[in-house]
């Protein structure tokens, strides 16, 4: 039998989190709880948020506890959300506010005016994901149609779990899978739609 390998993951919920060990000896993949938590968003005069650092400190909790135990060689970590949602980064590299929940209100009536720019079925086309207000392309579309400053300061956007796996690396990186339910990427070629982006006035990087 070959020796165990350790794998950390976090699962962060719509209500809770935790933080899981996986443990391979070659044939068998066993989970343990290492560490629970609340997930709820926080309103901040109107507006719904994550509680991003909290989540992030209950991460950390998470790791101490299996550094304070014995265990096999730790083959890697990962953090899993759900998607759409996400942080904006200024050219540091520094998250510029608390990323929006997808709850929030602020894209009520985004469809229809994304819409109106770009037609229902053209965008299906494109993008070949359900119509969701939730969606990054609305949120994004939000923000602009709101005025939000923080849209032309930002440099990069994370999708919410790789702006964990950034802050546990240092490495800013879009994974696929996640970067699907965004309405932003190119169903056929699986990249970035920045000609969308570009008639729908919101930065393409």
């Amino acid at each position: 039998m070959s020796a165990t390998v350790d794998f950390l993951a976090a699962d962060l919920g719509a209500s809770n989190g935790r933080v899981l060990l996986g443990k391979w000896d070659g044939t068998r993949f066993a989970l343990e709880d290492l560490h629970r938590f609340q997930n709820g968003p926080v309103t901040v005069l109107g507006r719904l948020y994550w509680d991003v650092l909290s989540l992030w400190s209950e991460v950390k909790a998470g790791m101490a506890r299996y550094a304070a135990a014995p265990h096999g060689a730790l083959a890697g970590i990962g953090i899993d959300t759900w998607g759409v949602d996400f942080g904006l980064l200024d050219r540091a590299g520094r998250l510029l506010g608390n990323p929006v929940h997808y709850r929030d209100a602020r894209t009520s009536g985004m469809i229809e005016r994304v819409f109106s720019v770009v037609p229902k079925a053209e965008l299906f086309d494109l993008t070949g994901i359900q119509f969701l207000e939730l969606n990054t392309l609305f949120q994004l579309y939000s923000m602009r149609a709101l005025d939000d400053p923080q849209l032309d300061s930002a440099r990069t956007l994370l999708l919410m779990p790789d702006l964990f796996h950034y802050w546990l690396s240092g490495e800013q990186v879009a994974e696929y899978t996640i970067a699907s339910t965004t309405q932003m990427l190119l169903a056929r070629d699986r990249r970035w739609a920045t000609k969308l982006l570009d008639r729908l006035d919101l930065p393409a990087g």
